[in-house]
Order: C-alpha cells, then sequence, then structure tokens
C-alpha cells in the first residue's frame, strides 16, 4: 500500500527481547500506586485522606490549577499511604485493594444525546481526562480550550514497544466508540497507521487515516503532527494514546471507569517477554516475576520504553501511561580497548566503527552502559540524521540553553516534546540529556507565555 507520509530518517535499534503475542492474567499484590509525576505540571490537591475507604473510579485528588481534572483511584479498597517528599511533595499515593472492585457507577446518556460540553464534563468526573494530553508542552490538556484537531498514533516504532493492533485486539468495539467520543471534542480527529498496517485499525471510522512509512521515531505523535497539522503559536491539539481511547469508549458504554493496561514485559534480559493483563499502578514485580527477570540480577527497570521511559524498580508499579515494561542489563561491565573500532562483534553502532552495519537482521543485547560522559563536543548533522522533522534540533537545544524564548519559538519549540529527541540522547557524540533540556524548555514557557 502507499504511503501518505514517507520519512527517510530516523534510527531502528536492532534490540533483544520482543515480546510474544500472548497475553497472560497477571498475578499481582493487593498495593497499587499512583505517581503524580506522571502528569507533569499537575499539582495535587488531595480528596481522600489515609486510611479512607476508596471506590475504584473514585476521585482522590485535583489539579491545583485545574480542579475540574480529577484523578481516581484505579482499585476498591483502602487509601492507605501518601508519600511525601520535600516541602511536603507528594511522590506516591498508595491504595489497598480489597479485590471487590466495587466502582463508581455514572448515568451517561447515549452519545448522540449528549453536546461537546456534556461529553467533556462526563469525561473530566470519570477520571478519564488525564488521558488526553496537549501539544505544545506535552502536559495533561487545558479542558478550557478546544483543539483544532486531535491526534492517535495507532503504531509504535519504538525498540520493543507494545504492538498497539495487538493491544487493542479484544477492544476493537470500545476503541471505535472512543474515537466516536473524541470527535465531539474537535473538528478533526486524524489516526495515524504505518504503510503496510492491514489490522482493523485502517478501517476506523470517523478519523482520518494517515499511513506513515519509516523507521523510529515515525511511530511518534509529535512526528506525525508536525506533518500533518504541524502546531503553531496560539493554537492546541490534544493527543491520546490507542489504549486510553478504548478506555474512554468503556467508560461511555459502561459508566465506570476502566484502569485495565494490556502491558508488553520486554528486553534482552527477560527469559520469557510477554503481554499481561493488568492495571493501571499495579506492582512490577510480579510481572517480571512472571517474564522470567530474576529479582538477584542487576537490572533497569523502565517504565515505558528504553528511549523515553523513565527508570523504576522492583518495588515500584506501572506508570499511568505506560504499556511497555523494558528491562535492561545494567551497564556495569566494560571490554577491553573498547575505544577502539571494530572491537567486539555484539556491538550496535548507528556508524561504521562496529560490524553491526554488515548484519542489518542482528538484534543486540544491549545495556544501559552509555561509554562515556557528556563531551564538550557536538558534530555538525549527527543529530539531523536522526531527527524527520523540519526543525534544527542542534540549534534549538542551544537555544533552550540559554533559554532564549524568542528563538525558541522560531525554532519550533511548539511542536516537539521530550520524546522526539530520544534519538537525539542515543545518537549524540555529545551525550547531552537533550529530553531534559527539551522538557525544562517547555516549563519555562508555560510559565512565560501560558
Amino acid at each position: 500500500m502507499s504511503a501518505d507520509i514517507t520519512l527517510r530518517k530516523g534510527l531502528a535499534i536492532p534490540l533483544e527481547g520482543d515480546a510474544n503475542q500472548t497475553i497472560t492474567l497477571s498475578k499481582s499484590t493487593n498495593i497499587f500506586t499512583l505517581y503524580p509525576d506522571d502528569f507533569h505540571g499537575v499539582v495535587p490537591k488531595m480528596i481522600v485522606k489515609e486510611g479512607e475507604p476508596v471506590s475504584l473510579g473514585q476521585p482522590v485528588f485535583f489539579s491545583k490549577k485545574f480542579p475540574e481534572i480529577q484523578f481516581v483511584s484505579p482499585v476498591s479498597g483502602t487509601l492507605s499511604k501518601i508519600i511525601r517528599g520535600a516541602k511536603r511533595r507528594i511522590l506516591a499515593i498508595e491504595f489497598e485493594s480489597d479485590g471487590k472492585d466495587k466502582s463508581v457507577q455514572h448515568n451517561v446518556a447515549a452519545l448522540d444525546e449528549l453536546s461537546a460540553d456534556e461529553v467533556k464534563s462526563h469525561i473530566l468526573l470519570s477520571g478519564c481526562w488525564p488521558f488526553i494530553k496537549q501539544r505544545p508542552y506535552d502536559i495533561v490538556a487545558n479542558p478550557n480550550t478546544t483543539p483544532k484537531a486531535i491526534f492517535i498514533s495507532g503504531f509504535n516504532t519504538a525498540p520493543l514497544a507494545a504492538d498497539v493492533a495487538f493491544v487493542l485486539g479484544n477492544q476493537q468495539k470500545d476503541f471505535q466508540y472512543g474515537i466516536h467520543v473524541l470527535a465531539k471534542l474537535a473538528p478533526k480527529v486524524h489516526l495515524s497507521v504505518a504503510a503496510d498496517d492491514t489490522s482493523f485499525l485502517s478501517s476506523v471510522n470517523g478519523v482520518e487515516i494517515h499511513r506513515v512509512k519509516g523507521i523510529h521515531p515515525a511511530g511518534n505523535v509529535g512526528v506525525q503532527i508536525h506533518h500533518i497539522d504541524p502546531v503553531n503559536a496560539g493554537e492546541t491539539v490534544w493527543v491520546v494514546c490507542p489504549e486510553d481511547v478504548a478506555s474512554i469508549g468503556r467508560f461511555f458504554s459502561t459508566g465506570a471507569f476502566d484502569p485495565s493496561r494490556t502491558v508488553a514485559v520486554v528486553g534482552p534480559v527477560v527469559h520469557q517477554p510477554s503481554y499481561f493483563k493488568t492495571r493501571i499502578g499495579a506492582a512490577v514485580s510480579p510481572l517480571l516475576e512472571a517474564a522470567g527477570v530474576k529479582a538477584a540480577t542487576q537490572v533497569r527497570i523502565i517504565n515505558g520504553d528504553v528511549l523515553s521511559g523513565v527508570a523504576t524498580h522492583a518495588d515500584g508499579s506501572l506508570g499511568f501511561y505506560n504499556n511497555t515494561l523494558s528491562v535492561l542489563a545494567e551497564g556495569n561491565r566494560y571490554r577491553m580497548f573498547g575505544w577502539l573500532p571494530f572491537v567486539g562483534s555484539k556491538i550496535f553502532s548507528m556508524s561504521r566503527t562496529s560490524l553491526s552495519w554488515l548484519l542489518p537482521k542482528r538484534k543486540y543485547a544491549l545495556d544501559t552502559n552509555m561509554n562515556g560522559e557528556e563531551r564538550a563536543l557536538v558534530v555538525t548533522g549527527e543529530m539531523e540524521q536522526v531527527f524527520p522533522m523540519d526543525i534544527y534540533p542542534m540549534q534549538l537545544l542551544k537555544e533552550c540553553m540559554v533559554q532564549n524564548i524568542e528563538k525558541m519559538e522560531g525554532l519550533g519549540i511548539y511542536e516537539v516534546a521530550p520524546e522526539d529527541f530520544a534519538l537525539v540522547d542515543y545518537a549524540s557524540t555529545s551525550k547531552i540529556e537533550a529530553q531534559a533540556i527539551i522538557r525544562e524548555a517547555l516549563d519555562v514557557m508555560i510559565k512565560e507565555v501560558g
């Protein structure tokens, strides 16, 4: 099939540990956790106190800036602990499940009878609103704005990322209904699929479908927005992950918040990489055990993909948004004369300083070793090789570092999110933390421009 968008820049990292396409119901502990840091920029105000009972879908805190945005419990039981850090900042909220899943039930009329404002009100009350994020700034969407469009990426090109079509295999009706719900909130809904996609996603109704051909980061929704309908100053678009679209559809069908997640546990050190049916905030230790990751091994556990995910630990929990749990070996072993080209046959490199370019189909058991520290060295044109947007990444990063707002605007800060610079982090000789720089710059824009 022909592609509507063809991207030639990027990098496919051939990492071992793809998940087998089987879904297992995950065993779980009775402790579930929400991390306010998952909702960047949200200052939580608690509604429920420690030790109080909660129902599944009951609001437990809201956003201080937008009180109508409520965040709900993923289980029924008790709010067992509020973990605080410096200046009493809330780091985590733990729930102890009673196993009954007693749910808050909402009265939702037929979708055809609801106006856009009524749909928005139901989403806010249900706890589904945090599923909707906005560009610019890559934050939870402002409910007081109307976007020019809503974007959904129906495929993920990140290393070992969960297969979207497979995850949605048993949720096709919910996904379609979620599309109809979102169509009430914006003039257009865009769905991007891979150019060779043959799944049900290619025949979804009520959306404008775009076929995208290319390697990572072709699956990033920010890259797709840039090539379909770029975000200019003063404009807003909303972004929703595919499984969250299905969750929104289920709420309007059943009247209850559904925190279920299909999570791919993947990575070179995972003995049985598989998909597991679980829920938001579930403990990761049962997932790791079921996938054959030994507790004693020195590994890096990542909520999300290996390029843009957030490190957690064996006693941690799943993040709110991610449906991939990546596990890599800690890079605490070094090879002799590792600085020499062509040393070792198990090294992957985007340049020809290893033999990997002669073995294009080989996969590699990469670890977290960065092979060096940050360097005062910038190779011209290197970042552009993996950045398929009509933006100068090196120049934008420089202006972000000095917080030059006017030049940041001119160089495209409104169009990018940290994940769009994940490959720059990986490929750049300078080893600068490009994602952190972009996140800090976006926070400056929120504060200074709004």
